[in-house]
């Protein structure tokens, strides 16, 4: 498997990328969640490798879920470590020189990886119905059965089941339609809020609102 992560990846492939990470979300969060013991951080770590995995030349990944995995892992690994070096490091004297700001906190660095969210589930928002979106994100995100996508969604579970192949399907044609700017803002800001909290009320708003 070679990649080369500092390479920008083919802009025509961001909906393909998209598909192969949220198809992996699920157990990414769970590897980060198991390596780090924390939710919060696990959620950080996923979007991290979600900034990396946007970097990559995916053309050059032979196995996408095996790349995922190793960078999740190497991720969580450097969290650990990081927090067991600030444990053993005494706290500087009164008045001493402020420490390195954690890079993980960096406004900017938040703010990119906000971006990068709001970029892809745009992409999602032009190339899926309202339906299919929310079976689509539900499912490949955070893993809902297909019991559940039909209950939320008033419909049966074979046609949950639909719903989410169709925009598998829907992901690798060339239509697209108008969305407006405040859905996609109002979809990242719920879609980050339950990735980083696990309280998912809002997401399933937002979804299924106009599904």
């Amino acid at each position: 498997m070679t990649t080369s992560p500092g390479t920008t990846p083919p802009p025509a492939e961001p909906d393909a990328a998209l598909s192969v990470f949220l198809a992996q979300r699920s157990q990414l969060i769970r590897v980060a969640r198991r390596i780090t013991g924390s939710a919060a951080e696990a959620d950080d770590v996923v979007q991290e490798a979600w900034l990396r995995w946007q970097r990559t030349d995916r053309t050059q990944v032979v196995n996408a879920a095996a790349f995922l995995t190793s960078t999740t892992t190497n991720l969580a690994r450097n969290v650990i470590q990081s927090a067991r070096y600030r444990r053993e490091t005494p706290l500087p004297a009164p008045g001493a020189e402020h420490p390195t700001p954690d890079p993980d906190q960096d406004p900017g660095r938040h703010a990119e990886r906000t971006g990068l969210t709001e970029e892809a589930l745009a992409l999602l928002l032009t190339r899926l119905s309202p339906g299919e979106l929310a079976a689509y994100v539900l499912r490949r995100g955070f893993d809902y059965a297909y019991a559940d996508l039909a209950s939320l969604l008033g419909t049966s579970v074979a046609n949950s089941r639909q719903l989410v192949s169709r925009a598998q399907a829907r992901l690798r044609s060339d239509r697209v339609r108008p969305v407006p700017p405040l859905a996609g803002r109002r979809l990242t800001a719920a879609f980050l809020t339950a990735s980083r909290t696990g309280d998912l009320d809002g997401l399933e708003t937002v979804l299924t609102a106009a599904a």
